[in-house]
């Protein structure tokens, strides 16, 4: 699939976002940091880290996709419509029973889950600034694809384990993001597709019957 932009549009709808939303960046990576401290220091199962989560996918499809990525890719306002609907499906899980617990454990869930969730915030932007990607001609946290490695990383960590449906929409993205990445030459986020394909690979292993079930 052939993007309908070039790279010097691209870096240069990234300027136009930071500048215009300034200092909206750092907000989003506190709101990313009070996420992990509602997940992982509550004791009891808690809604807050879906709903935080929340606000993030519903920031990404209306002020990114509807309102600057739009202007160069039509394609724009369907993305918007999938992220607003992401959005949603966090609101409505965290209000669902049972409650989740989000928890450090030491299995491949818990392991790779927190190793997202420091590549999205800390690992990603470094490794686009090695690159050649610097501010304001970047993608920041709260943009699409470090965003969605977060999200990945997010949900690993809840227990039971969320339904499949709740990465679906962020596996789609990674299908649109790595197409652009490789016509772009946006390496960082090449991160994107194998955070989805390892994410989705624990989730099919967590949604598996227990043996005794299959031999039912």
């Amino acid at each position: 699939m052939r993007i309908p932009f070039t790279i010097d549009e691209f870096l240069d709808l990234f300027r136009k976002y930071n500048e215009v939303v300034w200092p909206a960046q750092w907000i989003l990576v506190l709101l990313a940091a009070a996420t992990v401290v509602a997940a992982l220091r509550m004791r009891r199962p808690t809604r807050i880290p879906l709903l935080l989560l929340s606000v993030l996918w519903l920031w990404m499809g209306i002020v990114y996709h509807f309102v600057f990525f739009r202007s160069i890719n039509p394609a724009a306002a369907l993305f918007g419509a999938l992220f607003v609907m992401q959005a949603g499906l966090l609101v409505w899980l965290a209000s669902r029973k049972p409650v989740r617990h989000f928890t450090l454990r030491r299995d491949s869930a818990g392991v790779l889950g927190v190793s997202m969730i420091v590549f999205a915030l800390i690992i990603y932007p470094l490794l686009g600034w090695l690159l050649g990607h610097r501010y304001p001609y970047a993608p920041t946290f709260g943009l699409p694809c470090p965003t969605t490695v977060f999200t990945f990383g997010l949900l690993l960590l809840a227990r039971p384990a969320l339904p499949r449906s709740a990465f679906i929409i962020p596996v789609l993205w990674s299908v649109v993001a790595t197409s652009a990445a490789l016509q772009l030459g946006m390496m960082e986020d090449l991160s994107l597709p194998v955070a989805a394909i390892i994410a989705s690979a624990v989730v099919l292993q967590l949604h598996r019957p227990v043996a005794w079930l299959r031999r039912a």
